[in-house]
């Protein structure tokens, strides 16, 4: 009786961690199919991105002053933060973002898969549209467009 029960509790517990499992699978594939259509509103409204990077940077520097005007950060240190923060808006303004949805989609369709739900579906769906469109946007900028770097 007392193995019984026993089997039945590891039985359960196997059930729970692969339930557990399944469930972080598919809402990781959801996450990244939302990243993928932010990069890809970014890609069609590149206004938004820059309005986005901009805020981000303005945040930063805000802080950096901060620290700046009560004695925690010299000014040189603060001058090198801003040069720093100001790079990394710069960097992030000047990747592709169809480059970053590929990157997003794929993880969606083929990394947080199986278990398939309806966003890696869909993922998957857009994956092939959106290749295209970086293939495009490389071919466009006179860059090298083989498969093999659209991966």
């Amino acid at each position: 009786m007392d193995r019984r029960r026993a089997l039945a509790a590891a039985a359960a517990v196997s059930v729970f961690v692969l339930a557990s499992a399944a469930a972080d699978t598919v809402l990781r594939a959801r996450s990244a199919l939302q990243e993928a259509e932010v990069e890809l509103a970014w890609a069609d409204h590149p206004e938004l991105k820059r309005a986005h990077c901009d805020a981000e940077f303005e945040t930063r520097r805000a802080q950096i002053e901060n620290e700046r005007a009560a004695g925690a950060l010299s000014s040189d240190a603060a001058d090198k933060r801003l040069a720093v923060a100001r790079f990394e808006r710069d960097r992030e303004l000047s990747d592709s973002s169809l480059r970053r949805a590929c990157v997003w989609l794929d993880s969606a369709a083929n990394l947080f898969a199986p278990p398939h739900s309806r966003w890696s579906e869909r993922a998957r769906a857009l994956l092939v549209v959106t290749r295209e469109r970086w293939r495009q946007e490389r071919v466009a900028q006179g860059l090298p467009a083989e498969d093999w770097r659209l991966q």
